[in-house]
This record gives structure tokens, C-alpha cells and sequence, in this order.
């Protein structure tokens, strides 16, 4: 008899470890059910805020661009004045227009950018500027830029 005891001994051993593992598998699975759920979460987050940095890039973008056709349009103005005199008038008139064009060039680029920004990033949290804005506020400076090269071209530069 020591002999048939021993087998449902080492079955019930057995028995008893299979469900012990058979629970420690679902603590595990459910484990990993919610760090899956918080992963899903955490990736859903991270690309929310990547729209987000998108979309303020791209305002910085098209900032710097008017930034820089601002700058060019003031220092085309500037150099009918400060070259006036110095050079002769046509060096004084080509380098002014060439200085305003490019900061025509550059609002139009600004507006450009806004239009094709190249891949839709996921829909951001932050709202975007709004386009009406930009269009005109680009286009009242390319104004600007016209009338400023039009009096590069029919001011007089103050020299002989």
C-alpha cells in the first residue's frame, strides 16, 4: 500500500503547484492587461503632445519669417538713406529694391508655409492661429514692402 500512497502524494503535489501557477499566470496576465491599457494610454499622450509641439513650430516658423522680411524691409528702406550720398544712386536703388523684394518674398512665404505644411500631424489640443488673420496681416505688409519699393525707386537719396 506505501506504494499506491506515494503516486496520489506526488499527483496532489503536483495538483497543488499547476493551480498555484495557473493563479500566478493570471495575476500576470492581468498585469499585463493594465500595463498594456497604461502603455496604449501613455503612446495615445505622447502623440497628442507631438501635435501640439507641431502645430507651435509652426507658428515659430512662420514668426521668423515675418520677422525676417520685417527686418529686410526696414534695412531696404534704410539703405536709400544711409547710402544716399556714399554710393552711386543706381548701386543705392538695386540693393534697396533687391532688400524689399526679399521681404515681400518672405511674407509671401510665411503665407505659403501656413498653407502647405507638409504632413497633417494628429489633431492637436491647442488651437491653430487662424488663417484670415495671417492672409491678411501678410498681405497688408506686402503692401508695405510695394509701397516702400516704390519709394526706393522715386525718393531721392540725398546725394549728387
Amino acid at each position: 500500500m506505501p506504494t499506491e500512497a506515494t503516486p496520489d502524494r506526488h499527483t496532489e503535489v503536483a495538483a497543488n503547484r499547476t493551480a498555484e501557477a495557473a493563479e500566478r499566470t493570471k495575476e500576470t496576465a492581468v498585469r499585463t492587461t493594465v500595463a498594456a491599457q497604461r502603455t496604449e494610454a501613455s503612446a495615445d499622450r505622447r502623440t497628442e503632445l507631438a501635435a501640439n509641439r507641431t502645430v507651435l513650430a509652426a507658428e515659430r516658423t512662420y514668426a521668423a519669417w515675418v520677422r525676417t522680411g520685417l527686418m529686410s524691409l526696414a534695412v531696404g528702406v534704410g539703405a536709400k538713406k544711409t547710402l544716399g550720398g556714399v554710393l552711386p544712386e543706381w548701386v543705392v536703388v538695386l540693393t534697396g529694391s533687391v532688400l524689399v523684394a526679399f521681404a515681400a518674398f518672405c511674407f509671401a512665404a510665411a503665407v505659403w508655409r501656413e498653407l502647405y505644411p507638409g504632413t497633417p500631424p494628429p489633431r492637436p489640443d491647442v488651437r491653430r492661429l487662424p488663417r484670415v488673420l495671417l492672409f491678411a496681416l501678410n498681405g497688408f505688409l506686402a503692401l508695405v514692402a510695394l509701397a516702400a519699393l516704390l519709394g526706393v525707386w522715386f525718393s531721392r537719396t540725398g546725394g549728387s
